[in-house]
């Protein structure tokens, strides 16, 4: 398939070549923190950072002169994917996945032209775990990521889907394609395969019109997808990408897709009234950042659903675009051994937690059986993030946390502090509730900590919590800000991202025995 390369990228390549040889006079792609490199044996589990959404050159545009529309390349994100994992890489990622969009039969370019390229990128880059993925254009929703698990057919099993089931890759267009329906029967498909993917839903509120007026992705949505696929459909971005907007400068020699932003508000994640929407609040979506929310009615169903953050770069802010560098501001942590199979399954699994400006690097969080009678801590039956704790009734459970606040500075010259940390505990349901449910009137911030009253242990902030007389099955989750904000505020447009930094976990549940 004939590609028309509208801007030529003579800077983009040019860099990631630089960036590849170890020749950019800046910092090399070899030049890792000695603390990260010790922590890259591949059979011990350490927290792993990645991204699983970042665009290449291959999401291109369309001439529409033409019939069919002919891709432009580089017309809508404008870096060659060598280049995607070199800076991944400088800015502190351990694996990474490419996602580039779809259109009219780009099934073809992502086949014979961009896994090409991916492959070259993994010989050039063997420090990096490059995943193959897409951002799907999901039937009847918004964008979703899907992740292909390293393997022989990753690329011709994503073919597949993407031929049959993405609702923009026929010509002429089909509305029929565009069906809630259609992302059931593709799920169904999903199943099938020997190696299967994971599916995680993009910004899920950006088409929002107000808090719980949800658009293209709605509640009832996200829990069919998890109904039909549980194993595959397991999550959504906490934390959207496009955060860099209120940085945004005009370097680029080409008009660039959000150009149209220059000279006005620039919401985080493109989101916000500006655009008809609600905004993100402390840079995370309404469905995550609301204790009591979307997100805390689907835990309190006890499905395994999960949240990530990452950049959705397209096009750096300082060549014109409204995107961070992959690692530069946002990272999701995967708790895994350093190969490939042990951080997929670490996604699948909820082994994650979230954070933005680097505010933390390790979050610790267990939940173990204490009280009288109960083992020896080293022998404890304890659950971690994406887990589960059994108990009986009447028994107690102690939450046990440590947090590594850094103290270095991040990717702005800041050097952020953890103000407080709240662990959030909501109840499961007694009762099964309507699909279309957003709200666990459960959830609550059960304990906060203002920094001065976590102990120090060693390196770490430190704290414990007893919930003793357990009757009912919960789930705890923790999230932690440098903000003094009990709870995170809407964004205003022109927000400086870099001073409204939080951490997220993932939960762990805790089921008792009927």
């Amino acid at each position: 398939m004939l590609l028309h390369d509208r801007c030529k990228l003579t800077r983009a390549v040019a860099l990631a070549l630089l960036l590849i040889s170890g020749c950019d006079s800046g910092q090399t792609v070899s030049d890792i923190p000695e603390e990260r490199a010790e922590n890259k044996a591949e059979f011990d589990e350490s927290w792993l950072a990645g991204d699983h959404h970042v665009h290449s050159r291959f999401s291109v545009r369309w001439d529409e002169k033409t019939n069919p529309p002919t891709p432009i390349m580089g017309g809508d994100a404008i870096y060659p994917i060598p280049m995607n994992a070199a800076m991944g890489s400088r800015f502190g990622l351990d694996w990474i996945v490419t996602t580039d969009h779809g259109g009219p039969n780009h099934s073809k370019i992502r086949l014979e032209h961009a896994y090409p390229e991916l492959l070259e990128s993994r010989k050039a880059l063997p420090e990096m775990i490059q995943y193959m993925g897409m951002e799907f254009d999901t039937p009847g929703a918004d964008h979703s990521s899907i992740i292909m698990p390293l393997g022989e057919k990753e690329a011709t099993d994503l073919f597949d889907i993407e031929t049959r089931f993405n609702k923009k890759e026929p010509w002429p267009e089909d509305q029929t394609w565009d069906t809630e329906e259609r992302m059931i029967e593709a799920l169904e498909a999903m199943k099938e395969l020997t190696d299967k993917p994971i599916v995680i839903a993009h910004h899920p509120s950006r088409s929002a019109r107000g808090n719980g007026e949800y658009g293209m992705t709605g509640p009832a949505e996200l829990r069919s997808w998890n109904d039909t696929a549980p194993g595959i459909a397991v999550g959504m971005e906490g934390a959207p990408g496009h955060q860099a907007i209120s940085q945004l400068r005009n370097r680029f020699d080409q008009p660039s897709n959000h150009s149209k932003f220059l000279g006005a508000a620039r919401p985080r994640g493109i989101y916000g009234r500006m655009l008809g929407g609600y905004p993100t609040m402390g840079g995370f979506d309404q469905m995550t950042a609301q204790v009591g929310g979307f997100w805390d009615s689907m835990l309190g169903e006890g499905r395994r659903w999960w949240i990530t953050a990452n950049s959705d770069s397209h096009i750096h802010w300082t060549d014109g675009g409204a995107d961070f560098w992959p690692g530069e501001y946002s990272k999701t942590y995967v708790l895994a051994e350093r190969n490939p199979r042990a951080i997929f399954d670490a996604i699948r699994n909820g082994k994650i937690f979230v954070t933005t400006g680097d505010l933390v690097s390790e979050v610790w969080f267990e939940a173990s059986k204490s009280g009288p009678g109960t083992e020896p801590s080293s022998e404890r039956e304890t659950a971690s993030m994406g887990s589960t704790l059994r108990v009986q009734p009447g028994e107690e459970v102690t939450i046990n946390i440590k947090i590594l606040d850094p103290g270095t500075t991040n990717h702005n010259g800041d050097s952020p502090e953890v103000a407080r940390t709240d662990l959030i505990l909501g109840e499961f349901f007694q009762e099964e509730v309507d699909s279309g449910t957003d709200l666990n009137p459960s959830a609550k911030v059960e304990k906060r900590w203002d920094r001065e009253d976590m102990k120090n242990d060693r390196k770490y902030l430190a704290a414990d919590y007893a919930i003793k007389n357990i009757s009912r099955s919960f789930y705890v989750r923790l999230r932690g800000t440098n903000t003094n904000e009990l709870e995170p505020a809407e964004d205003p447009d022109n927000e400086n991202p870099w001073n409204d930094l939080w951490f997220y976990t993932n939960p762990i549940f805790v089921e008792v025995a009927n």
